[in-house]
């Protein structure tokens, strides 16, 4: 069953995310993995939302998911965003 890490990312600074930015595709797609959507617009349809930039990385399964964001690469990655973005990150079951 696939699993999806959606992402509500919030950037404060655009040259430190880049850094971010640079290091963290090649982490995602060592677990194989599909950009599902990368900060296209967002529109609320109901509820009390703030997006910013959202991304949706679709993974084998969610523990392939939960394997890439803890593995030493994508930790390195995520130190470089630390300061630059507020992230609200979830992994989900899929069909």
């Amino acid at each position: 069953m696939p699993g999806y890490i959606i992402t509500n990312a919030e950037v404060f600074d655009k040259d430190a995310y880049g850094e971010y930015g640079k290091l963290a595709p090649d982490a995602i797609a060592k677990y194989g993995r599909e950009f599902l959507t990368r900060g296209g617009a967002a529109q609320i349809l109901e509820g009390n939302w703030e997006p910013h930039r959202i991304v949706v990385v679709k993974f084998d399964s969610v523990e392939q998911a939960k394997a890439m964001y803890n593995s030493p690469e994508y930790q390195a990655a995520k130190e470089k965003r630390i300061g630059a973005a507020d992230f609200n990150m979830i992994v989900v079951e899929g069909n």
